[in-house]
């Protein structure tokens, strides 16, 4: 016992560098900055399956690591934010676009958004299925693939205080607020900022050049 106590210390004195780095790495990852992969197309086309998104842990708040306890306030998600969501209504990470903030009224008539009484413009692209949906406060690209009749319109709602509505881009194709509800804010984890790598499955996980590094709008 005493020599495996003995060789546990020794080990943990020649490798305390590689120790401090894994434990400051985990701290990060939990805290400060994380990456996450995409295994969906409910972003598209603004985040495609195989993307390696970065997320900034701290845009809104810092937490406790390895816990969803906030420490410090930082700011609230803005209107047309791309963020990770740790959804317990959905039982899963979700990546989608705060569309309404706390207090909003918001209205969906076939496909088209209305908040606070002002209906959203699109301008539509050489290819049907893409548009630009012109947010107040940021303009993003947006798709519609197929028809889901009973999730392109909904009557005007009222976010709650301290929550969120978010949608997916691919619009037609997104388990979003539409499915599982408002966001309560604590459940926001981070907001994505741009893609460090993207592997393509359907080509032998290459990576795809053109989104390498690419920055999410």
């Amino acid at each position: 016992m005493i020599n495996k106590k003995s060789s546990l210390r020794a080990w943990f004195k020649a490798n305390l560098g590689f120790v401090v780095f894994v434990v400051v790495l985990c701290i990060s990852r939990s805290s400060v900055a994380d990456w996450y992969v995409v295994p969906t197309g409910s972003m598209k086309p603004t985040i495609v399956e195989g993307d390696r998104i970065f997320v900034n842990k701290m845009a809104y708040q810092l937490e406790l690591p390895f816990t969803d306890i906030p420490i410090v306030k930082i700011a609230n998600p803005e209107r047309g934010d791309i963020v990770i969501i740790n959804s317990i209504a959905a039982d899963t990470r979700l990546v989608k676009r705060v569309i309404g903030l706390p207090g909003d009224k918001i209205a969906m008539m076939n496909n088209q958004l209305v908040i606070n009484g002002k209906v959203i413009h699109y301008l539509q692209s050489a290819d049907p299925a893409l548009a630009i949906e012109q947010l107040p406060t940021k303009a993003h690209a947006l798709q519609w693939v197929g028809q889901n009749t009973s999730m392109d319109h909904f009557s005007t709602i009222t976010v709650p205080e301290g929550q969120y509505l978010v949608l997916g881009d691919n619009r037609n194709n997104s388990a979003d607020s539409r499915v599982y509800g408002f966001v309560p804010k604590a459940q926001i984890q981070g907001k994505a900022l741009k893609v460090i790598v993207s592997l393509d499955a359907d080509n032998y996980y290459l990576p795809r050049a053109e989104r390498l590094l690419h920055q999410l709008i």
